[in-house]
């Protein structure tokens, strides 16, 4: 029966089987991985590092995600769990990524069947389940949400509701035990944070993992083959071109490049993922602007450069709030069969559009199609000026040389800000922090950042003499 307000009118009920219906927004499964890690990256929870791992509880496949962020209360543990609800606010200029309040369901329930989340903050210690298998097995006709929290001492808090809620986690979940429980709770590093174990990880017909751990122990991949077809169809999204980018099917490469400045260290099964800034990690940089009708003449900066790794990977990189919405977005010139735009990359934070509720694509709107028209006509005009300049002092295409990032950053393992580094400081150690920085103003990790001396351009950075020649000769 439906639950009642004091005045009598019906709540609406949220069916079991709605939580699979929910996931398949996910149809990319590293997208519902970086739903996690967003929940870390947002400035309620202000992590600074995220663990992602897999390993086996209880017998079972399992994904961990880790966090030393601000842990939670009981009542922000029950609204994760629960649908709708979010009232991420920014903090000191870091702006949530969430939207909806529903990250966590759709992305754990994409990538498994059941979650725990266990967190920890100075006054408690919660655990809470999401478990598509324990609603089944008790024949759920709404979502129910299992539920305890432990005092200081480290004993189940005491209330009218509190052994059912016990029991039902202990009797379906890989968590059997009042024991195994606070050893989940220990494995969180320090004394706040957060930890998810997800289970019953989704497989194909014949019984294989979506996920392939194999073949890089440092990484998780999508397999060259999944559900009987080949990985060309089950990719982040369809691509015209032969080459697909690396970060399409390593978790690792992906994360690299989800946040346009990171803020947060990810690690991933063991090893540090070298993030990057992804609009100073490129060669010929040159910037534009673009000024949407719809937020009043504002400039909004377009780096363009070339891709130092691959040349087969090109495109935009399309930013909202920080975060990565779509990569290597063919526009201009590049979506002509003619190698017109090869290696060049642009980046773009477009705050002024409005991501879709998997934040992989952005509305289909007026806004957004003017968009790709006008980068696509920026990025010609870029293309058009370096074969110009280029060609005039090389036979080689410019997009076949080799080529090194304009500059080099690096970011700090301790307070996490970046560093600009002179060129000649060649491979950092794997490790590497403020006190190791040869320019002595930014040697200290109290030091704020070297302020961008870009971010606020209002016109374009360099001149278009292809453009003027045209103009000219016509």
């Amino acid at each position: 029966m439906a639950a009642q307000t004091t005045e009598g009118i019906r709540l609406s009920a949220l069916c079991p089987k709605f939580l699979h219906t929910n996931s398949t927004s996910h149809t990319w499964p590293f997208s519902a991985v970086a739903e996690l890690i967003d929940n870390a990256y947002d400035p309620d929870v202000g992590a600074k590092q995220i663990w992602i791992d897999q390993t086996v509880v209880n017998g079972q496949l399992s994904l961990t995600f880790t966090d030393n962020g601000n842990g939670m209360t009981l009542d922000k543990l029950h609204k994760m769990l629960s649908f709708g609800f979010s009232d991420k606010v920014a903090v000191q200029g870091h702006v949530p990524v969430g939207l909806y309040g529903n990250g966590f369901k759709s992305g754990s329930m994409r990538l498994g069947k059941d979650a725990i989340v266990l967190t920890k903050n100075d006054s408690a210690m919660h655990v809470g389940m999401l478990s598509q298998t324990f609603l089944e097995a008790v024949n759920a006709e709404q979502v129910i949400v299992p539920i305890i929290s432990f005092n200081k001492k480290r004993q189940v808090v005491n209330t009218p509701s509190s052994d059912v809620n016990l029991q039902a986690i202990l009797g379906h979940s890989l968590l059997n035990s009042e024991k195994d429980l606070l050893a989940e709770l220990d494995a969180i590093i320090g004394k706040k944070g957060t930890r998810i174990i997800i289970w019953n990880l989704r497989r194909d017909k014949n019984g294989k993992s979506e996920f392939d751990f194999t073949t890089d122990k440092y990484d998780i991949r999508i397999p060259e083959e999944f559900d009987g077809s080949f990985r060309k169809g089950y990719k982040k999204q369809e691509r015209m071109e032969h080459v697909a980018p690396d970060s399409d099917y390593s978790l690792r490469v992906y994360c690299s490049i989800l946040y346009l400045k990171p803020r947060m260290q990810i690690v991933l099964r063991g090893q540090k993922v070298q993030t990057q800034l992804v609009s100073k990690n490129l060669a010929h940089i040159e910037k534009d602007v673009y000024r949407p009708k719809s937020i009043s003449h504002k400039a909004v900066k377009i780096t363009f450069g070339y891709n130092c790794r691959n040349k087969e990977h090109y495109g935009i990189m399309m930013y909202h709030k920080n975060r990565l919405i779509k990569a290597y977005v063919k526009v201009g010139c590049q979506l002509k069969a003619n190698n017109m735009g090869v290696g060049v990359v642009g980046v773009i934070e477009c705050n002024y559009l409005k991501p879709t509720h998997n934040k992989q694509d952005f509305d289909y709107t007026n806004d957004y199609r003017l968009t790709l028209a006008a980068v696509g006509e920026k990025l010609n005009d870029y293309w058009n000026e370096m074969k110009l300049q280029k060609n005039t002092l090389s036979s080689v295409p410019v997009e076949d040389e080799q080529k090194r990032p304009d500059q080099n950053w690096a970011q700090c393992d301790s307070c996490l800000k970046w560093r600009k580094l002179p060129d000649a400081m060649g491979k950092l150690p794997s490790k590497w922090y403020c006190h190791m920085n040869p320019d002595p103003q930014f040697r200290d990790c109290n030091v704020p950042e070297e302020p961008e001396d870009d971010d606020e351009i209002t016109h374009s950075t360099y001149e278009k003499t292809h453009k003027k020649r045209q103009v000219t000769v016509s």
